[in-house]
């Protein structure tokens, strides 16, 4: 399970960070999943191993152009580069309006159906093959989802010797009973897979959070998760000189819950354009990580674009890459 930062900036991109996008897959970039779609992202892409062709859904935490002016231009590439797979839309009920405004009044069309699914319906899920999708409402000026990735169909281990036990010898029917599923006997005994396998592993989790300032929100949400990736725009001394109209947390405030949380792995992003990556700049981001790991005791990541993290089996967290983009 891997996740690749397309953009890590707050609002406006600067020379070494874009806006807001997220790439998250399975097992490989076949198919993937893209979380916010900020102006660039579409370019941000060519330097990642990731393609439209492949791409399986959009969930667009909310409706700020941040994280939502990148999609007419990734869509009507994808439709030019000969795409004819339908992609799921995940928004709010606005962003297919924009999205549809765009084409209408730019002589465009795409070669592929969009699915818009109300990413704010009281009852929303969405899962596939590879995972189930629930989101969460957070706190922001407009109204904001953070999405909780949770992997389905988890290898199932068999149990040969309870199998072999009931008299049950290899055939074709462990194949499927470990596949999850239930097999007919010739005699017309019925094996239920979850009485001849089991799952030998915790399912892995992800939270990736929109803009929010009550980081509190994703109490529920936390448990049984190992990794949440949330905004901390601000050290807690810029937050409080600009107040709380922007609505978005500090690095202080998310490094205090995902403590009170117990989350093992905090993953930082969506940073002011104040602040400098490179040598010598002021204020510099790592500031924000110097503050955070004041309050927080598991295991703590500054996200740069194209940064690569990947969740393995064993739920540790491990950075793949880091380019530097400075």
């Amino acid at each position: 399970m891997e996740f690749t930062f397309l953009g890590t900036s707050a609002g406006t991109p600067t020379r070494s960070r874009n806006v807001s996008g997220l790439a998250l897959c399975h097992s490989g970039p076949k198919p993937w999943y893209l979380v916010d779609c900020g102006e660039g992202t579409q370019h941000q892409l060519l330097r990642t191993r990731y393609s439209v062709m492949q791409l399986r859904a959009i969930f667009i935490t909310h409706i700020h152009g941040d994280h939502t002016f990148g999609l007419p231009g990734l869509l009507t590439s994808a439709s030019m580069l000969g795409r004819s797979e339908p992609l799921d839309v995940i928004a709010p009920v606005q962003v297919q309006r924009f999205i549809e405004a765009v084409i209408d009044n730019s002589d465009s069309s795409l070669s592929y159906p969009l699915n818009f699914i109300d990413s704010e319906a009281p009852d929303f899920c969405w899962q596939d093959d590879h995972f189930h999708v629930f989101n969460v409402a957070l706190s922001h000026r407009v109204a904001c989802r953070a999405y909780v990735f949770t992997e389905r169909n988890l290898e199932r281990q068999l149990l040969q010797d309870k199998l072999r036990h009931n008299g049950i010898e290899p055939g074709p029917g462990w194949s499927e009973l470990q596949k999850g599923n239930d097999v007919t006997l010739e005699d017309g005994r019925l094996l239920r897979s979850e009485d001849y396998t089991r799952i030998p592993r915790v399912a892995r989790r992800v939270i990736v959070a929109g803009d929010n300032d009550n980081p509190e929100l994703l109490t529920d949400a936390s448990d049984g998760t190992q990794v949440l990736i949330h905004e901390a725009t601000y050290t807690r001394d810029v937050a409080d000189r600009v107040g709380p109209w922007p609505q978005h947390s500090s690095a202080e405030q998310v490094a205090r819950f995902a403590q009170q949380a117990r989350l093992p792995y905090l993953v930082l992003t969506h940073f002011s354009s104040r602040y400098q990556s490179g040598p010598g700049g002021a204020p510099h981001i790592n500031q924000l990580a110097a503050e955070a790991m004041q309050h927080y005791r598991g295991q703590l990541f500054l996200a740069r674009d194209f940064n690569t993290y990947r969740l393995g089996k064993d739920l540790s967290l491990s950075c793949l890459t880091t380019r530097n983009t400075t």
